[in-house]
């Protein structure tokens, strides 16, 4: 662990600022990256002749490895530090983001983008902590859910950016670009965030050292794991289908779905940035009762949207859904940040991020199989992400509250006995 009683010195920031403004614009270009072949699915099942069936495992090639990697990256950011874990982790991405305007077949298509989500995979991981590392225990929560709204400003903004780049210059060069940046802005993290060195302070290693049995076992960490899964699914089926839905069932044209698109992200974005605020004020221990009431909201409105004929009716349905659906989300990550000590989160929030990643990898294949099996209809494919908005509530409700206490005691414990 990086804070070690065997270690003589730990790196320390001391940005917090300059941390929330950079990990969020490196989420924002991490989200233009992973919409783009969201966007671009239509252009490359084109170019490579592929059936619904075969975009969706596209689509989720970056998942699977990105999914599998969050176990891993968190407990690679325990033991290197979150900077070089973050600087390792975007640089990786950037040059496969690249290396995805080059695919010259299938086969190396679905290579490229495995090897994009490992590279992405550490980052969750490292971010999260790194706010922790840098927000006191106050101010935890909303640093937290705050940042969680850049992956929805990343999502709204990508079809703004990326549609008319594709439109004029095709889907190659659009990754091309999105590499590039992505690695100009890794130079500008490294210089920043610069690192100042400092004794460490000695404590008993029975206190800073937590054994990955303990993580494993412990039962809150998959409670919050179910709850991500079924929310997240929403998320990535709706994120990976919808642009598809709208231009081929909907028969809406690239410029039409470019401003269609970034709504429901804009809704989620606001209610991200808004739970923080809406935990604290008004449920400020009662917060499993904020995910599960948000939760489930997102499931009526999304059975709503399942139920909706009209184009204007899918779209309003799918923003209120985003809505709350972004308010349980962002929730369930500030309520996990008040509830685990610093030298056990990288592990621990790197086993949440796998249930939402691993919606990830299995949404957007499901919804492509429905998709294809019921003859072009996404009627089965939504009733899908109701039933998983559904488990999220379910879960929500069994939290337990004397474990919550308990924990938030041991979280505040540990932070007096740093400071």
């Amino acid at each position: 662990m990086e804070n070690s009683a065997l270690s003589n010195v730990q790196t320390e920031t001391k940005k917090p600022k300059a941390t929330f403004i950079l990990i969020y614009i490196a989420y924002i270009v991490c989200f233009l990256d992973r919409s783009a072949i969201n966007i671009a699915l239509s252009y490359i099942g084109k170019d490579f002749n592929l059936s619904t069936t075969t975009l969706g495992v596209v689509a989720s090639a970056f998942f699977f490895s990105y999914s599998l990697m969050q176990i891993p990256g968190g407990w690679l950011t325990d033991k290197f530090g979150t900077r070089n874990t973050v600087i390792v982790a975007i640089t990786m991405w950037s040059i496969f983001t690249v290396f995805t305007g080059f695919a010259w077949s299938l086969g190396s298509l679905i290579v490229i983008r495995i090897l994009f989500g490992l590279g992405e995979g550490a980052f969750p991981s490292a971010s999260l902590k790194q706010v922790a590392e840098e927000f006191s225990y106050k101010s935890r929560s909303q640093a937290t859910s705050g940042m969680i709204s850049s992956n929805y400003v990343g999502a709204a903004i990508a079809p703004v950016i990326i549609a008319p780049i594709i439109a004029s210059v095709g889907w190659r060069s659009a990754f091309h670009l999105l590499g590039i940046i992505g690695i100009v802005f890794v130079i500008v993290y490294f210089f920043v965030m610069k690192p100042k060195q400092k004794k460490a302070k000695t404590t008993d290693s029975k206190h800073t050292k937590v054994s990955w049995s303990q993580v494993l076992t412990n039962k809150m960490i998959w409670q919050f794991f179910i709850v991500v899964f079924g929310l997240s699914s929403v998320t990535k089926g709706l994120d990976t289908w919808m642009p598809t839905y709208l231009l081929q069932a909907r028969h809406i044209n690239l410029a039409g779905v470019a401003w269609m698109v970034p709504l429901p992200s804009i809704a989620a974005g606001i209610g991200a940035i808004a739970s923080g605020f809406i935990m604290i004020k008004w449920f400020d221990g009662k917060e499993k009762w904020l995910i599960a009431l948000t939760s489930l909201l997102a499931t009526v409105f999304m059975f709503g949207m399942y139920k909706a004929t009209s184009v204007g009716a899918v779209i309003t349905f799918e923003v209120i859904t985003y809505f709350f659906k972004s308010i349980a989300f962002s929730s369930s990550f500030a309520f996990f940040a008040r509830l685990m000590t610093k030298n056990a989160y990288g592990s621990s929030i790197g086993i949440v991020n796998f249930g939402g990643q691993l919606a990830g990898f299995i949404a957007p294949i499901l919804i492509g199989f429905l998709v294809q099996l019921f003859g072009g209809s996404y009627s089965a494919a939504f009733l899908f992400l109701v039933v998983a908005a559904g488990v999220a509530f379910i879960t929500s409700l069994t939290f337990n509250e004397k474990n919550i206490e308990r924990y938030k005691e041991n979280v505040v414990a540990s932070q007096e006995s740093e400071d």
